[in-house]
């Protein structure tokens, strides 16, 4: 069964009386080419644990039990997982769940996944900043303008790019057209490979994105002045400080790359 062809999918979600969900983000990747570039740049091995989020129908599931060891997949939808256990039947790990709360088992594993648009940011949380056994790396197919956001240079930085640039180095690996699914999505989309950083910080964690969300409070006020507001410290302390890691009084938070964040942070403790 071809699953990048519409007129399967048309046809399955016909047969399970499945209509696709806006609110669970359910449009079917149909070009096999992603697929492929998916499944190349996760770099995997038979000696790899993958966990997928979201599968649908599992065309890239499929993909992906041809190169690893153990696969894990998490799908909210009953009827989607019901399917993949028959489909797959002991081939993988299919947990009927939301991702968000699901207890990872593996030690060491990867993230390859097309997630739910509308669940992206939490999850990119939750993976990178909440949970002690973090995946060695994470591809996802993400909407563009995410991925762009989280790719973001000082000058256009966002909390959501602070956050994904302490935890990982992230490059992009394709740009999507919004035709390569079913339904097509109002938007396009984007492939990015998150490979988190080994190396532990000196940084506190807790005070270090506790800063960053004051200094993003208010978009248009300069730092200075979130910060004084938000961690009540005085503007002139936090005008020295600024000065004393080589920024301008002036400057605001979308300006500031992660290692600035570092050193402001460090100077405010």
């Amino acid at each position: 069964m071809d699953l990048t062809n519409i007129d399967t999918i048309k046809n399955l979600c016909k047969d399970l009386d499945i209509r696709p969900s806006k609110k669970l983000g359910q449009n079917f990747l149909i070009n096999r080419n992603v697929l492929d570039k998916i499944v190349e740049a996760a770099g995997l091995s038979k000696k790899d644990n993958v966990l997928e989020i979201g599968p649908g129908f599992g065309v890239l599931t499929e993909q992906l039990l041809k190169h690893v060891r153990n696969l894990m997949v998490v799908e909210k939808d009953k009827r989607l997982y019901s399917r993949l256990k028959t489909v797959f039947k002991e081939n993988i790990q299919a947990v009927n769940d939301d991702i968000l709360n699901t207890i990872i088992d593996f030690n060491e594993y990867k993230v390859v996944s097309n997630l739910p648009y509308q669940i992206t940011s939490m999850v990119l949380w939750r993976f990178l900043s909440e949970i002690k056994n973090k995946p060695e790396i994470m591809v996802l197919m993400v909407q563009k303008e995410v991925a762009e956001r989280i790719l973001s240079k000082p000058g256009d930085m966002s909390i959501l790019a602070v956050m994904c640039q302490f935890y990982a180095d992230i490059e992009p690996v394709d740009w999507v057209n919004r035709s390569n699914f079913y339904p097509e999505p109002d938007v396009d989309s984007a492939v990015i490979k998150l490979k988190i950083k080994k190396q532990k910080t000196d940084v506190d964690e807790k005070k270090f994105f506790r800063t960053v969300k004051v200094g993003f409070s208010a978009k248009r006020k300069m730092l200075k002045n979130n910060l004084s507001n938000g961690l009540h410290v005085p503007g002139s302390e936090i005008e020295k400080i600024l000065k004393d890691i080589g920024l301008n009084i002036k400057i605001r938070a979308q300006n500031l790359g992660v290692e600035d964040w570092k050193k402001l942070v460090a100077k405010l403790t």
